[in-house]
């Protein structure tokens, strides 16, 4: 009998940090690949996630969508309810034996609780990790309803343990997502992102130095996300340097922000920035490999940013507490304080990389222990305190 693997794809992110193992569930018989996209995934202003999926050679069994309009609080509470509506009708329907789920997005919460409810054993990535924002209390709450874990880094594998889950169902296999930075080290830097990807703005001469920005809204700071989105345009226009703005995810304040963008953009305050919605993740990190900086809020600075040893700026309290290497430099949201981190770090060469969220073998691993999961995993849960 071969097992149903169901994973839902949310996010431009959370496809790069399960791409390899997608690959590796599809390509073995035993197993069927039950692939869903949902959330920002389905939404043409976010990237065309749908496309990139399609060319990378897997199927799209269900799309759900659960995006309700007006991108505040309220709205983004009310997708996670539609998504548990829409996901629980799906799920009974294909009936998967194994549901993963990934990371600390607030439209996981809906896969976790919907796959929990209906008995059906669920895998956590990414989980026991520290941060700012909704995402801290979410990726908490996922890892709870969850039965098998799979954290990427050591400190998330023992606070996991603190949490009471049951060290048997924990395993430490590192972050996909390296598996492909990994590759991309190997790699030269032979694409024209201008005009496979278009973009809007400024021509960007990949021969010369550029800097990368992608910040993200937070959540838990709603009402100040546009104040902070103009102090960081204002200082990357003062830089001068040519830089990459990709667009954010879907949390509450994106429109705002987008908002932003295009009312500078259009009134000619921005010459130095050219603005793109996505890339697909291996284009996306061999241009990060390239850059001079990466600024911003991304959890990517910190991940796949301390692998391929890039200098980057963290911007504000979204990403508080998370484990991070030599290559980040912390700063708060005003201006005078953003303007100063970036130049201390565009005067600074490639960091040693470093292997916090794994080696770049964490696909295998996850694999190894999908194979021998047994069909018939028991779902009963017990706290479990190591003593």
């Amino acid at each position: 009998m071969k097992k149903k693997i169901c994973v839902v794809v949310n996010s431009r992110a959370n496809y790069a940090r399960i791409k390899n193992l997608l690959y590796k569930i599809k390509k073995n018989k035993k197993f069927i690949l039950q692939l869903i996209l949902g959330a920002s995934g389905t939404l043409s202003r976010f990237g065309d996630l749908e496309k990139i999926i399609l060319n990378d050679g897997f199927k799209i069994i269900r799309k759900i969508y659960s995006i309700v309009e007006g991108d505040n609080l309220e709205t983004m509470t009310k997708s996670v309810g539609l998504g548990i509506i829409e996901l629980s009708s799906i799920f009974s329907n294909i009936k998967p034996n194994f549901v993963i789920v990934i990371a600390d997005r607030f439209e996981n919460i809906a896969v976790a609780i919907a796959a929990s409810y209906m008995n059906i054993p669920l895998i956590h990535t990414q989980g026991g990790e520290v941060t700012g924002s909704i995402d801290e209390s979410v990726r908490h709450a996922i890892s709870k309803l969850s039965h098998i874990h799979f954290p990427s880094t050591k400190r998330a594998y023992r606070n996991l343990i603190k949490m009471g889950e049951n060290p048997k169902n924990i395993y430490l296999t590192g972050c996909p997502s390296i598996d492909i930075a990994k590759l991309v080290l190997k790699k030269k830097f032979k694409i024209d992102f201008s005009k496979k990807y278009f973009g809007i703005g400024c021509t960007i001469n990949f021969n010369e130095p550029y800097l990368v920005v992608l910040y993200h809204p937070v959540t838990t700071e709603y009402s100040l996300n546009n104040e902070k989105i103009k102090n960081l345009i204002e200082v990357i226009s003062k830089t001068k340097i040519q830089t990459i703005w990709l667009w954010p995810n879907i949390d509450a304040g994106a429109n705002n922000i987008m908002k932003t963008l295009r009312i500078y953009r259009e009134k000619n305050k921005i010459t130095n920035i050219r603005f793109f919605k996505n890339f697909e993740p291996e284009d996306y990190l061999l241009l990060l490999k390239n850059c001079r900086c990466l600024i911003g809020n991304s959890s990517s600075a910190i991940r796949e940013g301390s692998f391929l040893g890039i200098p980057a700026v963290n911007i504000g309290n979204r990403q508080q507490g998370r484990e991070y290497g030599n290559n980040l430099l912390n700063t708060k949201d005003d201006k005078q304080s953003i303007y100063k981190a970036i130049k201390i770090q565009i005067n600074k060469n490639k960091f040693k990389s470093e292997k916090i969220f794994g080696n770049g073998y964490a696909a295998d691993k996850m694999f190894r222990i999908i194979k021998k999961l047994d069909i018939n995993f028991n779902i009963n849960k017990i706290l479990t305190y190591d003593k």
